[in-house]
């Protein structure tokens, strides 16, 4: 894998740029805010790089830090987004701001990606909560240990049902503060709250 390439920019298009190394000229896709930060034509700069490999076409793309480079392998893990859906979140948000929708379960700031719509951004919370190690939100302030890890459950499980984050939370923070049922019986609860 191409991991990094350093060399003379030879021209900066709309989606990226070509970079002489050597005298190969590299053609990279970037997001929008790793093309804007790059110096002029005629100037050495150095991206970090990800080479993307199908059956019909090899692509490189470069991007302005190791952050960018190793978010966009990583969402190209999500289903439903490749190569064109990980450049738009990148050339929208930087990868901490980006981290930061995720662990507020902020759909309103996702569906601000190009081509991402409610679904999409509450996948993407979903399946990128495990592979970016982000912090569980605390679903329900106050209850005990054991409350909470039932609150987590029954919270994915609403969502592997296909309800948003914020309808998951609601449902739970509708729930009794006493209540100490099993994960069935406050599923079945939730789910009564929601289809009122």
């Amino acid at each position: 894998m191409i991991a990094s390439i350093s060399g003379t920019i030879l021209e900066i298009l709309p989606d990226g740029a070509v970079v002489d190394v050597h005298g190969v000229g590299y053609r990279l896709l970037m997001p929008s805010t790793a093309t804007a930060s790059l110096p002029p034509v005629g100037k050495t700069v150095r991206v970090q790089t990800h080479l993307h490999v199908r059956e019909d076409a090899m692509t490189l793309y470069g991007f302005s830090t190791v952050e960018q480079r190793d978010l966009f392998a990583v969402l190209l893990g999500v289903n439903g987004i490749g190569p064109k859906g990980a450049l738009a979140v990148l050339s929208v948000y930087s990868p901490e701001a980006f981290r930061k929708a995720l662990v507020t379960e902020d759909l309103d700031a996702l569906t601000l990606i190009p081509g991402v719509g409610r679904k999409t951004a509450a996948r993407m919370i979903l399946e990128l909560r495990e592979k970016l190690a982000l912090p569980e939100l605390e679903v329900v302030p106050g209850g005990n240990g054991a409350r909470r890890a039932v609150l987590v459950e029954v919270k994915g499980a609403l969502l592997n049902l296909g309800y948003t984050p914020a309808e998951a939370r609601s449902a739970l923070e509708s729930l009794p503060e006493a209540d100490d049922s099993s994960v069935e019986d406050m599923l079945k609860r939730a789910l009564k709250e929601l289809v009122r």
